[in-house]
């Protein structure tokens, strides 16, 4: 079930065919899920989010933004030095990071073959301890390479899939979410898309389109995960996707990311200290970058590279976009997710649908544009 499912409309902008961020063209998306009772516990795995079909050899513009910085996002300093995104980008779980990012570097490899070139992969992750045996290193290469193989346009899986398996969010079990907005311009149409890892927030804090679902679901109604009371609530994180075919320049890719972040406050996340609450932009609207290889002939190297950009009074409505779309994406990751039982006997439970829209529906009136 996602949110429209259930009736529930975020924001005034029409969506995609997909409500996806495969709603931006080439845009594929690929999840490897483990998920096993045990002993031990294994509910985990990775996404992949692959912006081009070239992407190891066709770098784009990109941008990011930090709200909180208790996580890990590899590759990002590279993209706010160069502005260029380089790599397919993939999610996983805190302690997974390492075998992941060494396993897109092989990929790289194997597209391009020796040379003498660098790879930077984009690797974000969330902590899924809770209900995952997180340090029985359970993801392995070759579910990197089955994630990337698998992935596709269209419809998205979200919920307890990929790295959002062992996630949780408000208080609900989180994971996977994704949507997408489109707008008409004097050039076209651009499509915004995003996707979220959502394992942050705190259930108090919880407003979908203003209401206080939160406080209106509370753990009279749903529990809570019964986790240690040295565990501060809200800790987890939440990565951002962001993807448009829009043509943006690195600067206004990194406005996008910034919006985002907006979004995850709208609905009640606050930066909290232990949440690393991580964005990242990239648009597909500019083609042409050469990869990177230090053996180039300079002399004979492309020189200048024709550009386009968005005007920057139509940005408004890009940021507007954004921020829909996030919003839908971590409700979409709410309504799919299903309870799970894991590590140490924990239990995350699901967002109660009939609940959730009940909360709603005394002021649940959508606005659409046509």
């Amino acid at each position: 079930m996602r949110a429209r499912d259930l009736g529930v409309v975020v924001g005034e902008h029409p969506t995609g065919p997909n409500n996806a961020i495969t709603d931006v063209s080439g845009v594929r998306v690929g999840h490897t899920t483990l998920d096993q009772v045990g002993p031990p516990a294994v509910h985990t795995g990775v996404t992949v989010v692959i912006p081009h079909d070239d992407i190891w050899t066709q770098p784009i513009f990109a941008g990011a933004h930090r709200l909180n910085g208790s996580g890990e996002f590899t590759g990002l300093e590279w993209i706010r030095e160069s502005g260029e995104l380089t790599s397919a980008i993939a999610l996983t779980n805190t302690h997974s990071v390492g075998v992941v990012r060494d396993e897109l570097v092989s990929a790289q490899v194997s597209v391009r073959g020796e040379g003498l070139y660098w790879s930077l992969p984009v690797v974000g992750e969330t902590y899924d301890g809770v209900l995952n045996d997180i340090n029985g290193h359970h993801v392995r290469p070759e579910h990197v390479r089955s994630a990337l193989d698998s992935a596709r346009g269209g419809p998205v899986a979200e919920g307890n899939v990929g790295g959002g398996t062992g996630m949780i969010c408000h208080g609900f079990k989180g994971g996977i979410g994704t949507s997408s907005r489109v707008t008409e311009t004097t050039a076209g149409r651009y499509t915004v898309g995003v996707l979220v890892q959502a394992n942050h927030g705190r259930r108090e804090r919880l407003r979908v389109n203003g209401v206080p679902v939160g406080e209106m679901i509370g753990p009279d109604k749903v529990p809570l995960p019964e986790v240690s009371p040295r565990y501060e609530a809200g800790s987890g994180s939440i990565i951002v996707i962001v993807a448009t075919d829009a043509p943006l320049l690195p600067h206004q890719c990194t406005r996008l990311a910034q919006r985002s972040a907006l979004a995850v406050g709208r609905l009640g996340g606050s930066g909290e200290q232990y949440s690393g609450d991580l964005m990242l932009a990239f648009a597909t609207g500019n083609r042409g970058i050469p990869p990177y290889a230090w053996d180039e002939d300079v002399a004979t190297a492309t020189a200048e590279i024709p550009l386009r950009m968005v005007a920057p009074q139509l940005m408004t409505r890009l940021f507007d976009l954004t921020i829909e779309a996030t919003e839908e994406a971590i409700v979409n990751a709410l309504t799919s997710a299903t309870t799970m039982t894991g590590h140490r006997g924990m239990t995350a439970h699901a967002l109660d649908h009939n609940l959730f829209r009940d909360s709603l529906t005394p002021t649940q009136q959508p606005i659409r544009r046509s």
